[in-house]
């Protein structure tokens, strides 16, 4: 409907929508955003990229390549982000199209955790210790199917919410609840099968 002059809607005719396509053809104005530098974005997020990578099971030796592919993608597509959505979520979705590719070409190779130069005894048996509980997670989030071991990973290591988390997984909130309550179940299970003996 039109407003006719007095303030009064008018009756719709059959011009009106010829009248609403020549409005809805006019260009949107573009919002300015400030899109960050690239050093930002590696240098704040480098870490987060690394440890969605593992959670989508590229391999230890794999790793540093997977990062390095990302951030080339995040360095060509910078330019164009337009903070629809928020920086982790724009990387997640990169680093995801990375990890499945990686293990397409590679598949999952397996090596031991290095422990780099240590001071002393003590040193070597805290980060033994350090290597050994990751190792475990890591085996018992790699045990886990992928729909289960990504929503626990993001709940439960990187401290997302359940709604950033549907979000960046385009899930249906209920569905990514009911992961997350199958995948700790799983991992609170598979823990007590480690420690029982």
């Amino acid at each position: 409907m039109s407003c006719d002059g007095s303030g009064v809607l008018a009756t719709p005719t059959l011009q009106m929508p010829a009248v609403a396509h020549a409005l809805d053809s006019r260009p949107v104005p573009k919002l300015e955003i400030d899109v960050p530098t690239f050093d930002a974005v590696y240098t704040a997020h480098v870490a987060f990229v690394w440890r969605v990578l593992r959670t989508f099971g590229v391999a230890e030796a794999q790793l540093e390549d997977a990062v390095q592919d990302v951030f080339i993608v995040v360095h060509r597509r910078l330019p164009e982000w337009e903070g629809r959505a928020a920086i982790t979520t724009w990387l997640f979705a990169i680093a995801r199209r990375v990890a499945s590719a990686v293990r397409r070409r590679k598949g999952n190779e397996r090596t031991e955790t290095m422990i780099d130069d240590p001071e002393g005894p003590a040193d070597t048996f805290a980060a033994m210790s350090r290597a050994q509980a990751a190792a475990t997670v890591m085996s018992i989030l790699d045990a886990m199917d992928d729909d289960k071991r990504i929503v626990f990973a993001l709940v439960e290591l990187e401290q997302l919410s359940i709604p950033e988390v549907a979000r960046m997984l385009e899930l249906n909130l209920n569905t990514a609840y009911s992961r997350l309550r199958l995948a700790r179940a799983a991992f609170e299970a598979a823990v007590k099968a480690q420690v029982t003996p």
